[in-house]
C-alpha cells in the first residue's frame, strides 16, 4: 500500500510540478504568458469586488502574483509527494485563490463556446481541492507511529 499511495502522490503532484516548471520557464521580465492572461481576469475580478464591497482594493503586480503562484505549485506539490500536509495546503490555498480568477465561467453565457471549457476546468480544479481534502483528511485518521513497549517477561515457574 505504500508504494501505490506515494506512487499516487507522485502522479497527483506532476500536474503542478510540471506546470509550475513551464511557468518559471516562461516567468521573463514581464512574467511572462500566464501574467498576460492574468491581467484581464484581475482587473475584471477587481472591478466586480470593488462594487460589490464599495472599497477601493489596492493594485496588485501580476508578476508577483505569478511568482507566488510558481512557488505555492512546485514547493507543494514536492511536500505532498513525500506525504506532508502543508504541501497538501499550500496546493489548496493556489486552487482556493487561483480557480475563480482563471476559470471564469460565470462571466459567459452557457451557449458561448468558452463556457463549457472553462466550466470543465473549473471542475476538475474543484476535483483536485477535493483530493486534497480527501488526502488530509486521511492523513489525519490514521494513528502515528506508537512505539512497541516490550511487554515484561514471565518469569516460568
Amino acid at each position: 500500500m505504500g508504494f501505490a499511495s506515494f506512487a499516487g502522490r507522485v502522479f497527483f503532484a506532476s500536474i503542478f510540478i510540471l506546470s509550475a516548471w513551464q511557468m518559471f520557464n516562461e516567468f521573463g521580465v514581464d512574467g511572462g504568458p500566464a501574467a498576460k492572461e492574468l491581467i484581464p481576469k484581475l482587473d475584471l475580478a477587481k472591478k466586480h469586488i470593488s462594487s460589490q464591497l464599495h472599497v477601493n482594493l489596492p493594485d496588485i503586480e501580476v508578476r508577483q502574483l505569478v511568482a507566488t503562484a510558481i512557488v505555492l505549485k512546485g514547493l507543494g506539490a514536492i511536500l505532498f509527494v513525500f506525504g506532508h500536509g502543508f504541501g497538501a495546503l499550500l496546493l489548496f490555498v493556489y486552487l482556493l485563490v487561483s480557480t475563480p480568477l482563471l476559470y471564469d465561467f460565470y462571466n459567459y453565457r452557457p451557449n458561448e463556446p468558452q463556457y463549457s471549457v472553462l466550466l470543465g476546468d473549473f471542475l476538475q480544479c474543484v476535483a483536485q481541492c477535493g483530493a486534497l481534502i480527501f488526502f488530509a483528511g486521511m492523513k489525519n485518521s490514521m494513528p502515528k507511529r506508537q512505539l512497541r513497549r516490550k511487554s515484561p517477561k514471565q518469569k516460568a515457574t
